[in-house]
């Protein structure tokens, strides 16, 4: 008995004091405009669009038009990887985001409140942030 409580306790100090929580699902933007479907990509977690809220100006089939490289310019908006390379750390997740509208890629943190992510942007120390909602 004594073995197995000493067992518990060094099993309870390993662990993080802070685990993030989980950011899997499907996540509305905060201009309601996309749905994001976040979840596992092999050895991180990815997010993509999987549907239009409000159609982007050249239909549902846009194309990637905004970004700076133009042999990517072609591929589709929907199904599109926006959120790549997130991995936990402690309370929070990092990765890169992808802004299709500027075309431009940037440092990430996600962290889950309940039913909306926290999503930051950041170039440099400049960070901004937006609320997702869940879907229902």
């Amino acid at each position: 008995m004594k073995k197995t409580l000493a067992a518990l306790a060094l099993l309870a100090l390993a662990s993080p004091a802070f685990a993030a929580d989980p950011i899997d699902g499907r996540w509305i933007t905060e201009e309601k405009d996309a749905v994001i479907t976040i979840g596992d990509c092999g050895s991180s977690t990815c997010g993509k669009i999987t549907k239009f809220l409000k159609a982007p100006p050249q239909g549902a089939g846009q194309r990637d038009v905004n970004n700076s490289n133009p042999k990517l310019r072609s591929r589709k908006l929907l199904g599109m990887p926006v959120l790549t390379g997130f991995t936990e750390e402690s309370d929070l997740w990092r990765g890169e985001i992808y802004d299709p509208k500027g075309g431009k890629t940037y440092r990430s943190v996600i962290r889950r409140k309940g039913n909306t992510l926290e999503v930051k942007g950041c170039l440099g120390p400049f960070c901004q942030t937006q609320i997702w909602r869940r879907a229902g």
